[in-house]
């Protein structure tokens, strides 16, 4: 008879379990234990945010599945306030230590899965162990930071940190009456995931929910009261009271476990593995948090800390411990959240990643709606494509808004998947209704841009360059084309700004000056893409388009009712 196979896996909380029950599917007689140091199993730790804000109301739902389902339905043994504190490679055996009893065991394997996740980022800063000070990594600490907020005795959150995790809990804390601050130190929100414009976009929405933003500051240390409890967040430039302070600055991955046991540790900090999940030591797996990936674009090792990752993580594996042959491909960054009513998704590369890692780049600003904007109540989004110059391949995408953006960011996910171009985006043949979709979506539009910019059709300055020649003062003549009525609502205020509207831009060529550079903008950029082929066809020789236009400018906007000069 055939020796049962042991399979042990240290980790309950993703990667973990689905490795686990993958293995289970794939191999009905081997001895699977799960060792896991929380209470619970399938904590689904991405909702976190939503149970501090009330929106899941209890903790239990959180649990995707309990103990009892994989002992009783998986015949799984379950190990939990269980840590595992050292790996025997030679022997193939983990010490493990009770964390009720403090009592130490041993467990052998002939498969080790190492599913141990990240850690938060916690600075040694003065004040750092005050009351009040908060990481959300855990269903105990969403509990502890829900129980500190709903006696409504704190008034005010500051948040450090300004990526995924950070602005939903701004979301969260403001849902529940708090005046709400966060503090970033590079010099725009979700800093790794969007560009500035992106960014901008998001920014807006927050400070029109209350939310106040500290950016470009790096925080440096903590006060507390005389009950020592956090009191003030001290930044290099502010010092912002505080009756609760949450570091969300981002995770490293729990790696510790296996560097102890002299597995190889990539340079991202990350278990190095190899396309079939196995690390150093050929019986070893790891997957999740605690692993570096491919970038699927650049080839680069990366962190990818997400559950999405996680889970397809735990199926390779468990195939591949239960004898199966199976690889994972890579990561893309695919990411989305929820801030207030917008919906701020992206993948790949953004554009200063892109240059960052050494590609000559096209991009596109496409503001549009989610659907034909004849039917009623469609609501904005904005899309940013950047593209390898040379080549047209995709590269990257981001879509904010209120609108509908999960669909375009899996639909660029896909594309970036196999290694698609404008060119292939621009004619992909999508799913089209009035409720659902204009006749070209805006990705669509997006990859046109970027076509047209490749063919020499369109030329584009971005809205920080534009803003840029604005206070510069420099001299050029700044076209707006819209009508009228839309000037007189709203407009960039400059000394270089003109009204021409496009419908009468034929007729009055003669108005401006042939020799002069001209940026033209509209409300979204069609109009003025227009006007600048015009203009092309009528020989004038330095004219360019707002990418974007108005609704992609991230600064001031004059709402002052005011008619427009005569040109």
């Amino acid at each position: 008879m055939e020796k049962k196979k042991k399979i042990v896996v240290i980790g309950g909380t993703a990667c973990g379990p689905k490795a686990a029950a993958r293995a289970r599917r794939c191999d009905q007689q081997a001895q699977i234990t799960i060792i896991e140091q929380e209470e619970n199993l399938s904590v689904a730790t991405c909702g976190l945010p939503y149970y501090v804000s009330g929106v899941i109301d209890s903790r239990q739902q959180l649990i995707q599945r309990d103990c009892d389902f994989f002992r009783d339905v998986l015949n799984i043994d379950v190990l939990t306030l269980t840590r595992a504190v050292a790996i025997d490679r030679k022997a193939h055996r983990v010490e493990v230590l009770n964390l009720g009893t403090n009592r130490a065991s041993t467990i052998e394997y002939d498969r080790l899965v190492l599913a141990t996740g990240s850690l938060p980022a916690v600075p040694d800063l003065r004040g750092k162990d005050l009351n009040g000070i908060f990481t959300l990594s855990k269903i105990g600490e969403a509990q502890a930071i829900r129980d500190s907020v709903s006696p409504r005795k704190i008034k005010k959150a500051v948040i450090i940190g300004a990526g995924l995790i950070g602005l939903e809990m701004a979301e969260a804390f403001a849902s529940q009456g708090l005046e709400v601050s966060v503090v970033e130190a590079l010099d725009w929100v979700l800093p790794a995931l969007l560009d500035f414009e992106s960014a901008a976009y998001v920014e807006k929405h927050l400070r029109q929910n209350g939310v106040k933003l500290f950016l470009g500051q790096s925080l440096t240390g903590f006060e507390g009261d005389k009950d020592g409890r956090v009191s003030r967040v001290i930044t290099e430039k502010t010092e912002l009271e505080a009756d609760l302070a949450l570091l969300a600055i981002g995770v490293k991955p729990n790696a510790g476990l296996a560097e102890d046991a002299g597995l190889e540790i990539g340079a991202t900090g990350g278990v190095a593995v190899n396309a079939h999940l196995q690390t150093s030591d050929p019986d070893i797996y790891a997957g999740g948090d605690c692993v570096e990936n491919v970038h699927m674009v650049t080839g680069q090792k990366i962190l990818a800390p997400l559950g999405s990752t996680a889970n397809k993580h735990g199926r390779v594996i468990g195939t591949n411990i239960t004898g199966g042959d199976e690889t994972f491909p890579g990561v893309l960054g695919t990411s989305i959240a929820k801030v207030f009513d917008y919906n701020v998704g992206r993948v790949g590369l953004s554009q200063w990643q892109a240059e960052k890692a050494g590609y000559e780049v096209t991009s596109s600003l496409v503001p549009g709606y989610e659907h034909a904007t004849y039917y009623p109540k469609g609501k904005e989004i904005m899309v940013k494509l950047v593209a390898e110059k040379a080549t047209k391949r995709l590269l990257g995408g981001q879509v904010v808004g209120p609108g509908e953006t999960a669909k375009r960011v899996d639909v660029l996910a896909t594309a970036l998947t196999f290694s698609a171009t404008a060119d292939d985006l621009a004619n992909t043949d999508l799913a089209y209704a009035p409720p659902y979709n204009s006749a070209l979506d805006p990705l669509h539009n997006a990859a046109n841009v970027i076509r047209n910019k490749r063919s020499g059709y369109a030329r584009a300055l971005t809205p920080m360059e534009v803003e840029h020649k604005l206070k510069s003062g420099d001299d050029f003549i700044f076209l707006d084309v819209r009508s009228p009525g839309e000037w007189e609502a709203f407009r960039i205020e400059a000394p270089q700004s003109r009204l021409l509207p496009l419908r009468e831009l034929r007729r009055k060529l003669d108005k401006l000056p042939r020799d002069a550079e001209i940026v033209i903008f509209c409300h979204s950029s069609v109009r003025a893409y227009q006007a600048q082929r015009i203009l092309d066809g009528a020989g004038f020789k330095n004219i360019k388009f707002m990418d974007g236009s108005i609704a992609a400018w991230p600064y001031e906007i004059s709402t002052e009712r005011k008619a427009p000069p005569p040109f």
